[in-house]
């Protein structure tokens, strides 16, 4: 099954026993309003844009356990899904000293504007499969994917997946040393930290819906081509199995 709209493209069955739901928060780069000065291009192609390779990783994962995911039709800097709407990044004016064309001038009417459009529509998307699954008795828990640069600042990021969560700290251990023990490096609350607020999508969804979630930040290097995104969800795929049918709450 695909359906979409402008603000989210769902792939995979939302009725499917399997008890996991996917969700890529920074999946594309896409414009869907306006066309990018020139100089915007290297922002909006590199991290700053989208998280590269997610949305590779996210359709394989979802192809591989049989799950379902919801995916952003919309680049992060039309407004930020894995962002709370009153907070500052929300809707980024620049970027170092470049005021980015389609962000010049935004104001608080237009920042309402892109929440109704874009970030409310993805929401409710994941909050539409998740009362429908979870009224069925279906098992259901939430995986966020995102990857991250392999260098910030010039320093080195050597985890290769970092298991982000700020509850269900034992689930959540028991799917870091899975992927660790299916070849991976991995890091708790890293590069970013769950208890710092940055697991919006995921924690916004999993506490309203009283289900286990966590985000999952994958390097991006690992996943620079379909081919190499299609490998990574192949290795990633069991501890991910496992994640949605251990034991606890």
């Amino acid at each position: 099954m695909i359906a979409h709209d402008a603000a989210f493209e769902t792939i995979g069955d939302p009725d499917s026993p399997v008890g996991l739901v996917f969700t890529c928060e920074h999946a594309t780069n896409a414009l869907p309003e306006w066309t990018a000065e020139p100089a915007d291009l290297p922002l909006l192609f590199d991290h700053w844009g989208f998280d590269i390779g997610a949305a590779a990783l996210t359709r394989r994962l979802v192809a591989e356990t049989g799950g379902v995911g919801v995916l952003s039709r919309f680049s992060r800097l039309v407004c930020d899904p894995n962002r709370a709407p009153d907070d500052p990044t929300f809707v980024v004016e620049r970027i170092g000293r470049r005021v980015l064309s389609w962000n010049r001038g935004v104001d608080d009417r237009e920042r309402r504007r892109r929440r109704e459009r874009y970030y409310a529509p993805y929401h409710a998307e994941i909050d539409r499969i998740l009362e429908t699954r979870l009224a069925a008795g279906r098992p259901t828990r939430l995986c966020s994917i995102h990857s991250f640069t392999p260098r910030l600042e010039g320093a080195l990021r050597p985890m290769e997946i970092g298991v982000l969560y700020d509850a269900h700290e034992a689930l959540a251990a028991r799917t870091e040393r899975a992927l660790r023990e299916a070849g991976f490096h991995t890091a708790a609350n890293e590069p970013y930290s769950g208890y710092a607020g940055l697991i919006h999508a995921a924690r916004r969804h999993g506490r309203r819906h009283g289900i286990v979630y966590l985000e999952l930040e994958v390097r991006q290097d690992l996943l620079e081509t379909p081919e190499a995104a299609a490998r990574i969800a192949h290795r990633m795929a069991p501890a991910l199995a496992d994640f949605a049918s251990a034991p606890g709450a």
